[in-house]
């Protein structure tokens, strides 16, 4: 393993992030759990960044993809007619609750934001665009500049004007100890002055996660989307949700994140999880909006053969097995078992999360403060006991879990120990 981190160092960007301080190659996997090169098991509750999201050698999804390699045909672009992409859009189509909507497949969540906010931006006629603070939307140049996360942010430079809403920073001064209603009227009040006072005329779009991934699956109390959206409708501006982390029922109370604020947004984007370990994203949007576009257009490797094959068969495989019941049942295990801890723990500032994705914020008790180093202790010990994790939020103390949506209540109870146990371990570490 030395070796092959040394190799990995030579040649891998140093911004290639690796997590632990002796990181591990996975080279096996069976449902909820995998395999590391020297034998050593875990229970993966992070499933390669919530892309795995059914677990791993599900045998639909394996044979879905071996009748497609069967035939000879790995790729063919979207030049020629593709029945696996076509059924796939028809799937998600009706499970989006867009009206009239349209399909355009890519390769990545990033991808998929991009193609968003050109289609905002073309029909709105400006380059103005609404996001939200401590966001994250992708690596590349339009997606960075939307994110609102210093750490994840490589340039200043923008193809957007770009301003940023509040919704998931109730730590502040300002919002502290508001309850729901009081902070959702604060946050409307705050998107109007932004309009009246930052903007130059016309706004393309508001882009927001439901839950927040790398931000540390934080969220914006239910209904403050739909608050926001009363106001947008007033001028005229679209609704992205980026549905890249809380799409096909991860959060156990909605299909997608968005329904869980009781809206239907003009695009959701998608990725991850959608093909299980197979690279997909895409865009569904309102037809007048995805065809609007004047150029010609077509994704190479977007909704290929293959990975549309690993899609409907994951799609299916959720849909047949009510996934998005089993997350809220399962997660509520996890959650309730969370809070119940975190009472007693005084290293616990905050357990969030709905259904089967939820994180630890922790802190530093003497200061109040966050406290990166105890999330990364905790990413070590709980390696050791057998538990894959990850972390996130705007100051890197979060830790945040999405296990496979197939985690059986015995396996979420296994997990949920794990987490309590090492919680307690830096807790007495820190009070000593």
């Amino acid at each position: 393993m030395s070796d092959l981190l040394a190799r990995h160092r030579a040649i891998i960007p140093n911004w290639v992030a690796l997590n632990y301080s002796e990181p591990i190659e996975i080279v096996g996997g069976k449902g909820s759990r995998v395999v590391d090169a020297s034998g050593k098991s875990y229970l993966d509750f992070f499933v390669g960044i919530l892309t795995n999201m059914i677990g791993y050698d599900v045998p639909e999804v394996r044979e879905a993809v071996e009748r497609q390699l069967a035939t000879g045909v790995v790729h063919t672009s979207t030049a020629y007619l593709l029945r696996g992409q076509v059924e796939l859009a028809e799937k998600i189509a009706k499970l989006s609750g867009i009206e009239n909507p349209k399909v355009f497949f890519v390769n990545s969540g990033t991808e998929a934001n991009e193609t968003a906010l050109l289609l905002a931006t073309y029909a709105r006629r400006t380059d103005q665009v609404l996001a939200m603070r401590q966001s994250y939307h992708g690596r590349s140049f339009g997606a960075i500049s939307v994110t609102g996360n210093r750490a994840w942010k490589n340039s200043s430079l923008s193809p957007l004007n770009v301003h940023y809403l509040h919704g998931t920073d109730r730590h502040l001064t300002q919002f502290r100890g508001m309850g729901d209603a009081d902070y959702i009227a604060a946050c409307v009040d705050d998107l109007r002055h932004v309009l009246a006072t930052a903007t130059g005329g016309d706004v393309a779009a508001l882009i927001a996660e439901p839950i927040q991934g790398v931000g540390g699956f934080t969220m914006a109390p239910d209904g403050l989307f739909a608050a926001y959206k009363e106001v947008l409708d007033e001028h005229g501006i679209l609704f992205i949700s980026d549905e890249v982390q809380t799409g096909w029922g991860r959060t156990g109370s909605a299909f997608f994140g968005i329904a869980n604020h009781g809206v239907t947004p003009d695009m959701m984007t998608f990725a991850k999880g959608l093909g299980n370990g197979f690279a997909i994203g895409g865009v569904v949007a309102r037809g007048e909006l995805m065809d609007a576009l004047p150029a010609v257009g077509l994704s190479t490797f977007g909704g290929n053969p293959i990975s549309t094959a690993a899609a409907n068969a994951t799609l299916d495989y959720v849909l047949q097995h009510d996934l998005q019941a089993n997350a809220r049942r399962t997660g509520t295990i996890i959650l309730d078992g969370l809070r119940e801890a975190a009472a007693r723990l005084p290293i616990v500032r905050e357990v969030r999360g709905k259904g089967l994705m939820f994180a630890v914020e922790l802190t530093d008790p003497a200061t109040g403060g966050p406290a990166p180093q105890l999330c990364a202790r905790f990413m070590e010990e709980s390696k050791k006991a057998g538990l894959l994790a990850g972390k996130g939020g705007l100051y890197g103390s979060a830790i945040r879990m999405a296990p496979p949506l197939t985690l059986s209540e015995d396996e979420a109870r296994e997990g949920l120990g794990i987490i309590v146990s090492t919680l307690e371990l830096i807790d007495a570490e820190v009070a000593s």
